[in-house]
């Protein structure tokens, strides 16, 4: 299966973000948000100033070493958040799942949005802004930096 890369900017990860808290207006106000590390802590912070929501709880899940899975091991719980009653859960990717499952299984009762979801991972989470296909990497301007990338049909010839 060919991986397809998906590169979003700052710009534009602010933009789904604010779209994502916009989204949510109308289900809180919630009394706090779990930003899972690291991926959801841009998009926490964006939509805590958009819903004027000061508290912020984290939890730490490692399920990646660069592009390579691996099984979910929670090395940070959320424990100002109890059962997830009241809070919102932020991440930036819903993938396979796999993170929100343990995510659910913390937090029962929060409210679990995501800025991109996955078909795998999309029943996993409540609110998202952007589905793309499970063949796509998405590349968070967290992870990259600008340069020159040759056009396509050159591409090819280097092959």
């Amino acid at each position: 299966m060919a991986v397809h890369y998906y590169t979003v900017s700052w710009d534009q990860l602010h933009r789904d973000a604010r779209a994502l808290a916009w989204r949510l207006m109308d289900l809180g106000p919630f009394t706090g948000i779990v930003a899972i590390t690291r991926g959801g802590l841009i998009p926490a912070a964006i939509i805590a100033r958009e819903l004027d929501c000061r508290l912020i709880e984290s939890v730490s899940i490692v399920t990646y070493d660069e592009e390579i899975k691996g099984e979910p091991v929670v090395t940070k719980p959320p424990a100002a958040a109890g059962d997830g009653t009241g809070f919102l859960i932020v991440d930036d990717l819903v993938d396979t799942g796999a993170t929100a499952r343990v995510i659910r299984t913390l937090l029962p009762r929060a409210h679990f949005a995501a800025v991109y979801a996955k078909p795998a991972g999309r029943p996993m989470v409540d609110t998202f802004i952007t589905e793309v296909s499970q063949d796509t990497w998405i590349l968070f301007p967290r992870d990259t930096e600008a340069q020159f990338v040759a056009p396509l049909a050159k591409r090819e010839v280097l092959k």
